[in-house]
């Protein structure tokens, strides 16, 4: 994979972007399509991008007043507080969402993902996992959970969902982001996570 390609690919599936597009996915392959109204879904869609894109992004913006504070974040240490501000904004996402209260698998989602974010940020302190990898890992966990709960075979969407997830992680070793183990560290993370929160409850 060429450079250029690989940085276009870790901008577009940003681990801040990868909730969004992922549940926009979500609704496109059919899933609570005919339970909820359009307003619902937009409703839903607002309150995702909001927590887990409009917030970080805010907060990497005010962190990045500080001359000391390096945007790219080079180091694994450099992501601790950015994390700790992501869990915080999934907790606002989680309680937005409890409005619905016949649709728990979008406050699954956040809740399970604020314990995500929490173990990266605990492992950051001593390895760089792969974040990126982290979040796709997290939206394939869902799918798959998804598919096996409802008895759903949407093909098109998970192949789309396993493709990216190859992209992505090709993507962050080609810019030597990180190594193999890292990524599939993150994604067996996120993964491992979200699938039983998403299957069983």
């Amino acid at each position: 994979m060429p450079e250029k390609i690989a940085k276009i690919i870790s901008v577009i599936f940003h681990p801040v972007l990868i909730p969004s597009l992922g549940f926009l996915l979500l609704f496109g392959a059919g899933f609570y399509g005919s339970m909820l109204t359009s307003d619902a879904r937009n409703y839903i869609l607002l309150v995702i991008f909001f927590s887990t894109a409009t917030l970080p992004m805010l907060s990497v913006a005010m962190l990045a007043l500080n001359p000391k504070f390096d945007v790219l974040m080079p180091n694994s240490r450099d992501r601790i507080i950015p994390l700790l501000f992501a869990s915080g904004f999934y907790y606002i996402g989680f309680i937005l969402l409890s409005r619905i209260h016949f649709m728990p698998v979008f406050k699954l989602f956040f809740i399970a993902s604020v314990l995500v974010i929490v173990l990266l940020l605990i492992i950051s302190f001593l390895w760089n996992i792969s974040i990126h990898m982290a979040a796709i890992g997290s939206v394939s966990a869902t799918f798959f959970a998804l598919s096996f709960r409802a008895g759903a075979n949407p093909v098109v969407s998970i192949l789309i969902v396993v493709i990216l997830s190859g992209l992505i992680g090709t993507a962050r070793m080609v810019l030597n982001k990180n190594s193999l183990p890292q990524v599939a560290a993150g994604y067996i993370l996120g993964f491992i996570i979200l699938y039983p929160v998403i299957y069983f409850l």
